[in-house]
């Protein structure tokens, strides 16, 4: 989710390039690292936005009485196996379409990066929909009723029983917001992110690309981007933990915008916002802590390697 982020990572200067296969390994790995710390924040955003979906009030003293703890952790498995495809592949694949594009344009400007990082994760989105279906039901499976509950027993039984029991096509529930969601994160970090470096270099006296600087920016842009693209995480959060209508057979959300004009209508447009908060702090920290893993993890190979 971090098209700038590794623009930066790959101008930067060095005395010779970074294979591309580095390129991909980093960024998976990064990204897996930086899920493990804001996985909490993404169970408790999905936990609040879903209950609300249920007209329950959620409450994150009961879900620790309940559950533990630990329970802000359940779905982690999933959550980082989506980072493997999903940070692998939308930075590598934005590197490689964005340094593909300087070959044959002869420059990188500001629309080709927004246009590139769009693609990307769209693309990178779609890859890892099954990962986010996962990870949606593991984290909400515990908060629901006894006999809502689908009581998976982790990852790879989750995919199993989708499988059998709703067909393949169920992973790609949600896939329309999801990856519309994910070409607007790209956009809007792209457009925001580096503008609000400058900014803050001349507010607060701050080194550019210095970790506070990248902190400031990156939670200032991701800020934006939450406000801009909740609406769409609410909706993939819905579409994908549904259930078909028990007299019906019918599922209620069939599309992305089916979805999002039956929830202003049934709930209000602030429903969507529901989760806002650790939805925010999800975005912006995974954009901070991703940053610090990916820097250390080139830096240390250029060091033994290059």
């Amino acid at each position: 989710m971090i098209s700038p982020l590794s623009n930066y990572l790959a101008t930067s200067s060095e005395a010779k390039p970074i294979p591309k296969s580095i390129i991909f390994a980093s960024s998976g790995l990064g990204g897996c690292l930086g899920w493990c710390i804001v996985h909490p924040f993404n169970t408790v955003a999905v936990r609040m936005n879903l209950a609300a979906m249920n007209k329950r009030t959620f409450s994150f003293q009961t879900m620790v009485k309940e559950n533990g703890l630990m329970s802000v952790y359940d779905g982690l498995s999933a959550g980082v196996l989506r980072q493997v495809f999903y940070a692998t592949s939308r930075f590598g694949l934005f590197e490689t379409f964005r340094d593909y594009a300087h070959e044959i344009r002869g420059k990188t400007d500001f629309a080709s990066r927004v246009v590139i990082g769009a693609i990307t994760g769209g693309i990178a989105a779609y890859i890892s929909c099954p990962m986010e279906v996962a990870v949606v039901r593991l984290s909400n499976d515990a908060t629901l009723p006894v006999e809502e509950r689908r009581n998976y027993k982790g990852v790879v039984d989750t995919a199993t029983r989708i499988t059998k029991e709703e067909g393949i096509g169920a992973f790609w529930r949600g896939s329309g917001p999801f990856v519309t969601r994910a070409m607007m994160v790209g956009v809007f970090q792209v457009a925001t992110l580096d503008q609000f470096k400058e900014l803050y270099c001349g507010w607060f006296n701050q080194r550019k690309n210095s970790i506070p600087n990248v902190f400031c920016a990156a939670m200032t842009s991701g800020l934006i981007y939450s406000l801009a693209t909740m609406p769409l995480e609410a909706s993939k959060n819905r579409m994908a933990s549904q259930k078909p209508d028990v007299k019906t057979g019918k599922l209620p959300y069939t599309g992305t915008l089916q979805t999002l004009t039956t929830v202003m209508k049934q709930d209000g447009f602030l429903a969507f916002y529901n989760g806002f908060l650790p939805y925010y702090l999800r975005c912006g920290g995974h954009t901070v802590s991703m940053f610090i893993f990916v820097q250390l993890i080139r830096d240390s190979y250029k060091t033994s390697y290059l």
